[in-house]
């Protein structure tokens, strides 16, 4: 298989993830502002499951232009990383429907922990297929920024329980810190 597949499929299942979460999005019954604002939970937790989709897909794009080689092992960790952002439309409309009530609000911050994790398995599974000095490897480098974003969101888990609030803010820090395109396995690929 080759990587242009891989992405080609990564692309396609994100872009019906996208499409399923905007179906959930339902419209105001009424015509004033008032019956818009009653939306505002929705409007908030769409924006940002939005954004940590186009992050997910952009910084997937960068990262594979840095890869030669893929296995099954790469295969799966994909799979799995896909299945994690699949779950992004449940959470998103469960947190929103409660109006971010704790437990919605901490298995928000579970999915985007778990597809964390799984991207973070994704460049280790890329590691092994491509070597330890690969220019993927090179690209990838200590990964500071991934391991900070699970910490980040393991304790927004742990503080929705109390401030559910406060976990949504540290949901909102992580997609600010990935905002910017991960452009660390092109230069990798520049320099060799």
């Amino acid at each position: 298989m080759t990587t242009e597949r891989l992405e080609a499929f990564t692309d396609g299942v994100i872009a019906i993830i996208i499409t399923v979460m905007l179906l959930e999005f339902k419209t105001p019954t009424g015509s004033s502002i008032t019956d818009l604002q009653a939306t505002w939970p929705l409007l908030v937790s769409y924006t940002l499951s939005y954004v940590n989709l186009g992050i997910y897909w952009n910084n997937h794009h960068h990262m594979f232009q840095a890869v030669e080689h893929l296995n099954g092992r790469v295969l799966w960790a994909n799979l799995h990383l896909l299945f994690w952002l699949s779950m992004i439309p449940f959470a998103t409309n469960w947190a929103s429907v409660s109006s971010y009530a704790p437990t919605p609000v901490a298995i928000y911050g579970i999915v985007l922990l778990l597809a964390g994790a799984a991207y973070s398995l994704l460049t280790r599974a890329l590691v092994s297929a491509n070597g330890k000095d690969s220019v993927f490897a090179k690209g990838l480098g200590s990964d500071t920024k991934g391991f900070a974003s699970l910490i980040i969101y393991t304790i927004g888990v742990g503080v929705a329980h109390f401030q559910p609030y406060v976990a949504f803010g540290l949901y909102v820090v992580v997609a600010v810190m990935w905002f910017i395109p991960d452009r660390r396995f092109e230069r990798a690929r520049q320099e060799s």
